[in-house]
Parts: structure tokens; C-alpha cells; sequence
């Protein structure tokens, strides 16, 4: 492989791609040469993604389907592989969240987050991380977390705990999978511009400057820059890079004002 093309020839799946975060990583994997699957449960933003990856010379791959049904995982996969060839990266960005007291949260509310996260996150690692051992060529997978895998916060027991559980599924594979050349991290994002996060996490302006006020360094990330991340994390000259979480959120998870101090500034 080429280290000056690090991407080239190299086929990459990302869950929840129609948008936001999974979005931005699909199109910039698409603008270093890799050949990118997109898979989620629109059909009409996966082709919305299509259209950007194919607008800018790259080879992209739409295939609807929920992370939650392990067949349509598999399925997902092999269409992958019909179409490319082999699979030689995962990023699992398919979530779901929303606020709600812990106390308050029904039975089917948190098993849709869980189901979606952690379950989803295991079914694609799995399958991916299969057919990597099959082609003997190694392979990456980054799954998109938060800060609140390690901290917790009000309001998200369901996404935190899920969150947590794919974090230390992470950790446990980077050992099982380290000697087939299979490499797996994390990626915990702050607040985000992005219209799915806004609408669930911050649904109003108070709420949003709110948020905005959590973050030292005074403002949200742009998902282009959780996108630069994400390649770094999956480049195969990060070779001797897993089992490991990369925060990208301003400081907000550091400077949490728990008794109230001021920053300066």
C-alpha cells in the first residue's frame, strides 16, 4: 500500500451516514480516495450522501438498513463486499438520544438507545471484524462515543450506559483482534453543529447558550473537524493505535463547573 495513499483502495462502511456527524466522515473518506459504504435507515439521505461522494469523484455505496436487525448487518456487509470487493474499516456512528430523568424513562425508551448503540455497535463490529479476519489484510474500526461514557450526565442514562458498554467492547476486541492486525478505537465528540444533536440535546436557545457556556473553549465543534479526527484514527500509518478513545470536545468534559468557579476569560 502506498503510505503517500493511505486510503486508496480501501473500502470504508459508515452507520448513520445520511447525516450530521456520519455524514462529514463519509464525504471526507470519499475526498482522501477510500471507496465509502453508507448505511442507515433513509434511504433518501444515504443518496443525498451518494451524490456528494460521487459529485466529488468518489465511489460510494447507499444500502438502507437498521443496525438493530443483525441480518440486515450481514447483509450490509456483503453488499459491501459484492460491490468492492472486501471491507477494510467500520465506523459505527449510528445513535439515537434524547433527555429524560432516569426515573422517568420507559422500558422501551431505553432499550431503543441500547438496542441502537451498543447492540447495533457489536452486530456491525462483528460482522466487519469477520470478514477482515477472512481476507487476512487487517482493517479499522472507530465508534463514535461521548464524554459522558466515563463521566455520566444528567438526563442520559440510557445513551451513557450504552456509550460505556461500547467503550469497553472496544478495548476488549483491540486485545482479542490485535494479532490479526484489526484495530478499534473510539471517538468522543463534544457538542456538535449538527441538526440531529440540536434538535434532541439542545431543542431551544436557552437550552443551546446553555451548552455553549459548558465548553472552555466557547464553542461547538463543526463535524468537518470530527471528521479530520476520524481519519487519523482510521489511517493505516496509526497502525500501532488501539484499544484508545480520542475526546474532541473544547475542554468541555474537563472544565465541568461542578462547584461553580469561574473561568477566567
Amino acid at each position: 500500500m502506498n503510505s503517500a495513499q493511505p486510503y486508496t483502495d480501501r473500502t470504508i462502511i459508515v452507520t448513520g451516514g445520511g447525516s450530521g456527524i456520519g455524514q462529514a466522515i463519509a464525504v471526507a473518506l470519499g475526498d482522501v480516495g477510500a471507496r465509502v459504504v453508507v448505511a442507515g435507515r433513509s434511504e433518501d439521505k444515504l443518496q443525498e450522501t451518494v451524490a456528494l461522494l460521487v459529485g466529488k469523484g468518489a465511489e460510494a455505496l447507499a444500502v438502507p438498513m437498521n443496525v438493530r436487525d443483525p441480518e440486515a448487518v450481514q447483509l450490509m456487509v456483503d453488499r459491501a463486499v459484492e460491490r468492492f470487493g472486501r471491507v477494510d474499516g467500520l465506523v459505527n456512528n449510528a445513535a439515537g438520544n434524547f433527555i429524560c430523568p432516569g426515573i422517568d424513562l420507559s422500558p422501551n425508551g431505553w432499550g431503543a438507545v441500547v438496542d441502537t448503540v451498543l447492540n447495533g455497535t457489536f452486530y456491525c463490529t462483528r460482522a466487519v471484524t469477520r470478514q477482515m479476519r477472512a481476507q487476512g489484510t487487517g482493517g479499522a474500526v472507530l465508534s463514535v462515543i461521548a464524554s459522558y461514557a466515563w463521566h455520566g450526565h444528567p438526563g442520559t442514562v440510557h445513551s451513557a450506559a450504552a456509550k460505556a458498554g461500547v467503550l469497553a467492547m472496544t478495548r476488549t476486541l483491540a486485545v482479542e483482534l490485535a494479532p490479526m492486525g484489526i484495530r478499534l478505537n473510539c471517538i468522543a465528540p463534544g457538542p456538535t453543529e449538527t441538526e440531529g444533536a440540536g434538535a434532541a440535546l439542545w431543542p431551544t436557545e436557552e437550552d443551546r447558550q446553555r451548552v455553549l457556556s459548558s465548553v472552555p473553549a466557547g464553542r461547538f465543534a463543526d463535524p468537518a473537524e470530527v471528521a479530520d479526527a476520524a481519519l487519523f484514527l482510521l489511517d493505516p500509518r496509526t497502525s500501532y493505535l488501539t484499544g484508545d478513545v480520542l475526546t474532541l470536545d473544547g475542554g468541555q468534559w474537563l472544565g465541568k463547573k461542578v462547584y461553580g468557579v469561574p473561568t477566567p476569560g
